[in-house]
């Protein structure tokens, strides 16, 4: 592997309690602003919120199939996804004209590779094995307890000027019911998991410490 290359600094705030997801999509959007106009430094937030889908710019509408929680345009790559109490949300606010640890500027492909990377390394740190599939966005592993495959985390990002939003999202401990309101990322023929389901007790606090530590492997 090449020697990573110099890193911006960077700000990391975790939100406590459950952050409401427009209030998030307001913020974010003014923060790439200021990223983009040398006012602020770049961010990760780590934020968890009450439930809600988001649907991406490829959402279909025929995917949303019980709209039981507040619905929102989320104005990111992507199709629908759930967000809720106990999934462990990643915002990467990052200038992308300039090199991050092993990711080259201006490399559009090689940031989510990253992204992916990141939640990979976390994932690893608690004994999971995280795996890309071709053609299919997002982390999955195999749920032992059924054979089959499953989504354990999203991937989702918007780059405006070069400026990257949205992130990630983890599942930790969500209720996997939720899920069950839309396709996750249109893919139908896959369930969802969480490491508790995978019987994998951390706690949120460990996970934030794990994305923390990995982070530095990926994006210097």
């Amino acid at each position: 592997m090449n020697a990573p290359l110099s890193t911006p600094a960077l700000e990391w705030e975790t939100l406590p309690g459950l952050t409401p997801y427009a209030e998030t999509l307001s913020r974010m959007e003014a923060r790439a602003g200021a990223i983009r106009a040398d006012a602020a430094p770049e961010a990760v937030w780590l934020v968890e919120h009450p439930p809600s889908y988001t649907a991406g710019t490829s959402a279909r509408p025929q995917d949303l199939r019980d709209a039981r929680f507040p619905v929102f345009e989320a104005g990111r790559g992507g199709q629908w996804t759930y967000h809720g109490p106990g999934q462990r949300t990643g915002y990467v606010l990052l200038d992308l004209q300039h090199p991050h640890g092993t990711i080259p500027p201006r490399d559009i492909r090689a940031f989510v590779a990253g992204l992916e990377e990141w939640l990979i390394l976390t994932l690893a740190h608690f004994g999971v094995q995280g795996e890309r599939r071709e053609g299919r966005v997002g982390i999955w592993v195999e749920d032992k307890a059924t054979g089959q495959e499953a989504k354990i985390g999203a991937i989702g990002v918007r780059v405006t000027r070069w400026v990257s939003w949205h992130g990630v999202a983890l599942n930790v401990a969500p209720d996997l019911g939720h899920f069950g309101g839309i396709v996750p990322c249109g893919i139908a023929e896959h369930g969802v998991t969480s490491l508790h389901a995978l019987g994998i007790p951390a706690s949120m606090a460990e996970v934030d410490q794990a994305l923390r530590n990995c982070w530095a492997k990926v994006f210097g």
